[in-house]
């Protein structure tokens, strides 16, 4: 079902902010080296969310909600949820790089689609891009290492 409403938007990022911060707990109760990496990404989420959520209630609307900005299929940004208990450490951090690319590219066309309606909403969107590409580039480094 295609979500067309700014809190449609919303819903949608809580929940795979939260289904990602999932994988990196799971991934830091299995690679025990990385684990404070895994577990701050984790806690990055909910503040990824927060950002975004907080954006959204400083200029909430009737209008704003009426407008049907967005055009997301949630399933456009599925990823793995669970990992196998005998996964590699490079598979994983492979898995976690498809699972931000995803992420990243919600944020990005979230932006995108929203930045007609009010500065702060894309805005949040756009920060929480920014950083997932850093992050990427965390991962990128972790798979080396784990090569």
């Amino acid at each position: 079902m295609e979500i067309n409403t700014c809190s449609g938007a919303i819903s949608l990022t809580k929940e795979l902010e939260n289904e990602s911060a999932k994988v990196y707990q799971e991934l830091a109760q299995k690679f025990e080296k990385d684990k404070d990496l895994f577990l701050a990404f984790a806690k990055e989420n909910g503040k990824f969310y927060s950002q975004v959520e907080r954006a959204y209630y400083g200029v909430i609307t009737d209008a704003m909600e009426g407008c049907f900005a967005f055009h997301l299929n949630p399933e456009d940004y599925q990823f793995k949820k669970t990992l196998s208990n005998d996964i590699s450490l490079s598979n994983a951090v492979a898995e976690a790089l498809k699972m931000e690319e995803t992420m990243l590219r919600f944020c990005q066309i979230a932006a995108e689609q929203s930045k007609h309606l009010m500065a702060d909403v894309p805005r949040a969107f756009s920060l929480v891009a920014k950083k997932r590409n850093e992050r990427l580039a965390k991962l990128k480094a972790l798979l080396e290492q784990a090569k």
